[in-house]
């Protein structure tokens, strides 16, 4: 029997559903190791993309074989997601690879504060308003364990008004965009850059990490991470996971910057451009919402 879509509700001031929250004490109380590196991400923001650079940058060529019979998220455990047969806290403690990648989506505010003392490098990856809600309406489509989208007008409200799982887009950005301000390891970079140039942001992450990777392997990393490689490969495409419904959408469906113009009426495109405005009036952050 199929479980039912869980339902949001206010966390802390933030919207989540049980799957986050569920194993809260676990989760503040991680014991993070002065090696660990973290992604963190607003949902559908690019973290399988960078979550596999970064595999691949560190373990290729000790682990190859993992490649194509590890799943992305056995490699790159989810810190905070919780069912009662196993949870993200544990997944991570029980990793044998060093340094241990673990990614979140939790708002900067969330964030356990022994990633903080051990004085841990975090990559953030920002992707634009506008394609981020269309990624984020397909995936939740396809999967049943996110609260029901509706239809796509309700669910462009809901994203404006900030009532998706993990709260605001806004508030989720700019708060990680404020923290680098004052925290020099976070990387923070955006989706749009990853598009435009993966080589160039390929590099820039082997240098914020300290690796002394070639330029021969990162070459070799930049073709293996493409869209079209990656959503043929199934360890990153996630085709053998239950709770999502390819019928629907691919979870790897276009990775491109500007598919929000085949999704956002005039009307809405207006209404959406003056609302964020005003949202992100105080922030020295900016998006291109094409490349």
């Amino acid at each position: 029997m199929d479980l039912p879509r869980p339902e949001l509700f206010d966390f802390h001031g933030v919207s989540m559903t049980h799957y986050f929250t569920d194993n809260w004490e676990n989760v503040q109380n991680f014991k993070a190791r002065p090696d660990d590196i973290v992604i963190a991400t607003y949902p559908k923001a690019g973290t399988t993309w960078v979550s596999y650079i970064l595999d691949l940058l560190y373990f290729r060529q000790t682990l190859p074989e993992r490649e194509t019979t590890v799943p992305i998220y056995d490699r790159v455990p989810f810190l905070e997601f919780f069912m009662p047969s196993f949870s993200g806290t544990d997944m991570a403690d029980m990793l044998t690879t060093s340094p241990r990648i673990i990614k979140t989506h939790l708002p900067v505010q969330f964030i356990p504060k022994s990633f903080w003392e051990q004085n841990c490098k975090i990559v953030y990856c920002a992707r634009n308003a506008k394609d981020n809600v269309v990624s984020y309406f397909h995936f939740d489509r396809m999967d049943s364990g996110q609260p029901e989208p509706g239809d796509w007008s309700s669910f462009l409200q809901r994203f404006k008004d900030g009532r998706m799982v993990f709260g605001s887009w806004y508030d989720h950005v700019c708060g990680w965009w404020d923290k680098k301000q004052m925290y020099s390891k976070i990387h923070y970079m955006f989706f749009e850059d990853l598009v435009e140039d993966t080589g160039r942001e390929i590099k820039c992450l082997s240098s914020f990490l300290g690796l002394s990777t070639s330029e021969e392997e990162k070459e070799k990393i930049r073709r293996d991470v493409q869209f079209d490689v990656m959503k043929a490969n199934r360890v990153t495409n996630l085709t053998n996971e239950t709770s999502l419904d390819f019928s629907v959408s691919q979870f790897l469906r276009k990775g491109k910057v500007g598919d929000w113009k085949n999704h956002f009426t005039v009307a809405q495109n207006e209404q959406f451009d003056q609302h964020y405005k005003q949202k992100m009036k105080n922030t020295t952050l900016h998006f291109r919402t094409e490349v």
